[in-house]
């Protein structure tokens, strides 16, 4: 039966490729479109790692458009800016940050620890108020405290995510984070090495539709001329804090430091805003799809009523030898199936070279595998019901419509 069909398909392989083409790219589009849903709704099921209701973002612009430079002057302001927001009655904890979560803007960094490979970083630079301010969950160690101020080396936290990528299943507990040779005994490591002190919990600072990347907060000391002033301030207010708070917010920061300018955003909204973006694409790319499924859809309709026209000799001839309507509703499903088959061997070809090629890796073998399954069952079921008419229409062609070709 394969081989007959094989025959058959190879016969008309003019009007087949085309149909192969249809399929092939529809494939991939949908394969794309369902796999990168299935990539954010398996990002939003995992923990976010902190707790942004109640809590309110302030940027900071100090009127200077990099972070490299900074004079004492802006370290003080920054110092009495915080102390300030810790001082207003509707605020329960205010830490400063170089980048709030749901925020456009963050740093990176590469690690290699010794005998540890070279993974890619996000950092955080912190106040010792973040834990508080953002809920974090401590999962070993401990978190940034005052008396750190007396170290010469610079305090880490590392995320779970972090903490497997760099030293596995061992204890990322008081290791350092650079792949330099511990000092000597009794001499004091360089003021910039930094060490594991505390592992919190996976941190997700784009929000639960982005991916767990490995995270590191770093501790800045407020005041410290040799530590710049943070652009942003996270503070939780209490539970109910009306918005028309933000004035007095604003009034009292902008009265520490008028010369900066304060804008003062919930995280919530924060939140809604970059589900939106990131949801946008998603959206779009189903309407498209949609369209291009129902162009897909009517293609194949038209292109088998086609054939089924051209094909009523054939047609008549095996109902005259005995073939039922049956039978032959059953060779026309097979046909298209056949083809479909073709075209998602080919396209799974192409998709597979994504794993293959580790081009993206954040996406996952379960993300991907379930994508490709998913893609190949909907484009099977669109064939089929594309197949429905066709099928009827030549089980409808009697044996006597043969001798209009004798």
């Amino acid at each position: 039966m394969t081989r007959h069909l094989l025959k058959l398909v190879w016969n008309r392989k003019g009007s087949n490729a085309l149909m192969i083409v249809e399929i092939f790219f529809s494939f991939l589009v949908v394969f794309a479109l369902l796999t990168a849903a299935l990539f954010l709704a398996s990002n939003y099921r995992r923990p976010l790692g902190f707790d942004w209701t109640d809590v309110w973002v302030v940027s900071i612009d100090v009127g200077q458009t990099s972070d490299d430079e900074h004079s004492a002057e802006q370290v003080e302001t920054f110092a009495q800016v915080l102390r300030e927001a810790r001082t207003l009655a509707s605020i329960e904890a205010a830490a400063g940050l170089l980048s709030a979560p749901y925020a456009a803007t963050s740093s990176t960094t590469y690690l290699q620890p010794a005998g540890s490979p070279q993974v890619y970083v996000e950092v955080n630079e912190v106040t010792d108020d973040a834990r508080d301010a953002l809920d974090l969950e401590l999962v070993a160690g401990r978190w940034f405290e005052r008396s750190d101020d007396g170290l010469s080396w610079q305090p880490a936290v590392i995320d779970r995510e972090l903490a497997r990528a760099l030293f596995g299943a061992g204890d990322p507990l008081g290791r350092w984070l650079d792949d330099k040779p511990r000092a000597a005994s009794g001499a004091a490591p360089e003021r910039g090495r930094r060490r594991v002190v505390g592992v919190v919990s996976d941190f997700r600072q784009h929000g639960e539709l982005a991916a767990a990347n490995p995270y590191m907060f770093v501790r800045k000391r407020v005041g410290d001329p040799a530590d710049r002033p943070l652009r942003s301030l996270v503070l939780e207010t209490t539970p109910g804090t009306p918005a028309a708070y933000e004035e007095e917010v604003l009034g009292r920061l902008g009265a520490v430091a008028p010369e900066w300018s304060f804008v003062v955003r919930p995280m919530a909204q924060m939140r809604s805003t970059s589900f939106r973006l990131r949801l946008a694409p998603i959206v779009v790319g189903a309407v498209v799809a949609g369209f291009l499924i129902v162009m897909v859809a009517l293609g194949l309709v038209g292109v088998l009523w086609q054939n089924v026209v051209r094909r009523t000799r054939e047609l008549g001839l095996r109902r005259a030898t005995g073939a039922t309507r049956r039978d032959v509703r059953r060779q026309i499903s097979m046909e298209l199936l056949l083809l479909t088959t073709l075209a998602l061997g080919l396209g799974t070809l192409l998709a597979v070279q994504l794993p293959v090629l580790d081009l993206l890796p954040a996406l996952g073998t379960g993300v991907f595998t379930a994508g490709l399954l998913l893609a190949g069952t909907l484009v099977y079921a669109l064939v089929l019901v594309a197949a429905l008419y066709p099928s009827w229409l030549a089980s409808r062609v009697e044996p006597a419509e043969a001798l209009r070709w004798e």
